[in-house]
């Protein structure tokens, strides 16, 4: 750790800046001494410090300038000062204008050893903030949904299109998929991006609590309500709102989302009261809403209010091709969080994951190449190091393909269907993958009747 850690010393007394960098090299520290400022300029062009000791008066420019110079074009590294006693007041000015701290002259070895010690904590401090912030920055953006599929750019052609209304939205997948990044991308595109966004997972509140969770409550209006609350609709307000899950929620608050849709008021539990609301509403589900409809479980009229625009968000295996782009973004992401060496996955670990059916989606992947990246003792992810959970997975699949000893026939179908599925039904990807002309696909399709006798069969072979 000490010995990948920079750290120049700047001091025109050429002795003290000598006597600074032995002391660093002796501790483990890379340490470079500068005898001016314009020679440490020059060679901070080429290869920047993580740690700057300079002393604050110099004969060529002083301290103070030089702090300003290193805040102006290299504000991530770390500035101690050394000063003589008489200046520690300049030293103090230093620090409001941006210094780390300060040492005054003469010191204790161990002194600067500790104080640059407690620098460089600062100074990785500041890198991991910088990237959390671009990480947040761009946490929701389009850009950090990952695919080049065509299943998927459909979704973000469709969220660039809808971005821009008010109309509610209906996003439907299955779990995992990443329906509330989807939910995030429209609202951080669209012109209510620097207002609230606010999600609420209809499941994990109980349903007793749901309603004043929704729409707040007045004081006294229930055992325990002690004071007046906000619901989370009111916090939203100028915003969005997303309801995570909504195929759960219980038919009396089914009625009052409803109203909250058609007159945009709310009305806290135990409040006589509407309140009026401006609030974008974005529903998600992983649940048929429309069988439910059919079986008399959702109410139809609140499912046409809420499909106004409905998104639908592919599962992982229709969208396989994505799978390498997604396992390369995770890698980056987690070696990173767990300061980890691991920079890839070998051929056949990345085989098993093209061939895992990911019923858990790309949060089940996610959770893989973490605790892949975790254990795994080299740069790359080995087969050995993906999950076991995986495997299992895989070959509960294979030994449910074959219950009941399926006819060589049958297993045909089903291994056809199954690459059709993951390709997006598109016919030249699947004859590559099965290693048939398209003509030959054609014909086992309608073989199996997955195509219409009277589609024409393609002239090529």
């Amino acid at each position: 750790m000490k010995g990948s850690r920079k750290i120049a010393v700047v001091d025109d007394d050429f002795e003290m800046g000598r006597l600074v960098k032995d002391i660093l090299i002796n501790e483990g520290y890379e340490a470079q001494a500068y005898s001016s400022v314009s020679e440490a300029l020059v060679q901070f062009k080429k290869d920047l410090p993580d740690v700057v000791i300079t002393d604050l008066k110099m004969k060529e420019i002083d301290g103070m300038m030089f702090l300003k110079k290193l805040q102006a074009d290299y504000s991530s590294v770390t500035t101690i000062m050394m000063t003589a006693f008489g200046s520690i007041e300049t030293a103090i000015e230093a620090m409001k204008a941006g210094a780390y701290h300060y040492i005054v002259k003469p010191f204790k070895n161990e002194e600067m050893v500790l104080l640059v010690e407690r620098a460089l904590e600062r100074s990785v401090l500041t890198q991991e903030n910088k990237i959390l912030k671009r990480e947040l920055k761009h946490s929701f953006s389009l850009e950090s949904i990952i695919g080049k599929s065509p299943a998927i750019l459909e979704v973000f052609d469709m969220v660039k299109r809808i971005a821009s209304a008010n109309a509610t939205i209906l996003i439907t997948g299955e779990s995992g998929s990443g329906k509330e990044l989807i939910a995030r991308a429209i609202h951080s595109l669209g012109p209510r991006r620097g207002k609230a966004f606010v999600p609420i997972n209809c499941t994990a509140i109980p349903e007793q609590l749901l309603e004043s969770e929704l729409f707040g409550h007045i004081k006294g209006s229930f055992t325990g309500a002690v004071n007046d609350k906000k619901g989370l609709f009111e916090e939203a307000n100028g915003g969005t709102i997303f309801l995570d899950e909504i195929g759960d929620l219980t038919p009396p608050l089914q009625g009052k989302l409803l109203r909250v849709l058609q007159d945009k008021q709310i009305r806290p539990v135990g409040d006589g009261k509407l309140k009026q609301v401006d609030v974008r509403v974005i529903a998600a589900t992983h649940r048929d809403l429309e069988t439910m409809v059919r079986d008399g479980k959702f109410r139809e009229d609140l499912y046409y209010r809420l499909k106004v625009i409905p998104v639908r968000v592919p599962a992982l295996r229709e969208r396989v091709e994505d799978i390498p782009l997604l396992v390369e973004n995770f890698v980056k992401k987690f070696a990173l969080q767990n300061n980890s060496i691991v920079s890839g996955v070998s051929s056949e670990a990345m085989a098993m994951l093209l061939a895992h059916p990911w019923p858990g989606n790309v949060r089940e992947l996610e959770g893989v190449i973490e605790r892949a990246v975790i254990l795994s003792r080299s740069k790359v992810i080995d087969a050995k190091d993906i999950f076991s959970g995986a495997l299992e997975s895989a070959k509960s699949s294979i030994e449910k393909l074959f219950e009941g000893n399926p006819t060589l026939e049958k297993l045909e179908e089903h291994y056809i269907k199954r690459i059709m599925s993951q390709v997006n039904f598109e016919k030249e990807k699947a004859a590559k993958i099965l290693g048939v002309s398209r003509r030959t696909l054609y014909r086992k399709e309608r073989e199996y009747g997955m195509v219409s006798a009277e589609v024409p069969e393609p002239t090529e072979d």
